[in-house]
Order: structure tokens, then sequence, then C-alpha cells
């Protein structure tokens, strides 16, 4: 069995994973400090875990690095909220809209770059 976790490389990761506990909730772990600097932590949402490094750590080769993130959302209050949330200082790929499987799907892509697939699947 496999278990996949997105990591995701930000600029300033002890600002930017407050951040993203602030849309997605949860608790955040802090796995590896240089001086004031935090260079990797864990945010632990519902049964998901966001892997997080900070680009002194990463050294990634470009912002985003072409990775998209699923993101399947339970309830459509939530999915509308997370959505707003990621929208409000990013920038929307592709708005909300009705998906053929009976829920909503968007794109959108976050301040940092990362790209978030959101799907809401209705009962």
């Amino acid at each position: 069995m496999m278990k996949v976790n997105p990591f995701i490389v930000v600029e300033n990761c002890k600002d930017e994973i407050k951040y993203y506990q602030r849309i997605f909730g949860g608790e955040i772990t802090i796995l590896r400090k240089q001086g004031d600097e935090v260079l990797n932590a864990d945010l632990h949402a519902d049964e998901a875990t966001l892997k997080f490094a900070d680009i002194l750590a990463a050294k990634p080769s470009m912002k985003g690095d072409y990775v998209r993130v699923f993101l399947n959302i339970e309830g459509e209050e939530t999915f509308r909220k997370v959505y707003g949330e990621l929208a409000a200082d990013g920038t929307i790929q592709t708005e909300v809209y009705e998906a053929p499987f009976n829920g909503l799907l968007a794109v959108v892509t976050d301040r940092n770059g990362v790209c978030w697939v959101l799907s809401y699947y209705r009962s």
C-alpha cells in the first residue's frame, strides 16, 4: 500500500504554513528549523498530511514545479470556502463549474504557485 502526500515548497515556510492552516484547518508539526527559519513542516488536516519545505531547504528549479494537487473536499460549503481563500491571493485557472459526475470542479493557483484541482462530489 502507498500513501501519497503533497510536498509543497514555499518561500517563508514559517508564515506560509499558517496561511494553509487558515484555509484547511488542522495541526502544524515543525520538523526542522534553522535559527528562526522553519525549513520543514507538516500540516495534518482531517486524514491528509500536506508536507512543506522552505526554498532554503528544497531549492526548487521553478515556482510550482508543474505539480497539481487534487483535493477532494467533503461538503459544498467547505468547497466554496477553500476555493475563495485560495483564489483571494491567487489566480483562478478554471472557475467553479458543474462537473459531469454530479459535483463541482475548479482549478486555482495559490499565491505560492501551487495549482489546486478542487473537487466536490455530491452524494
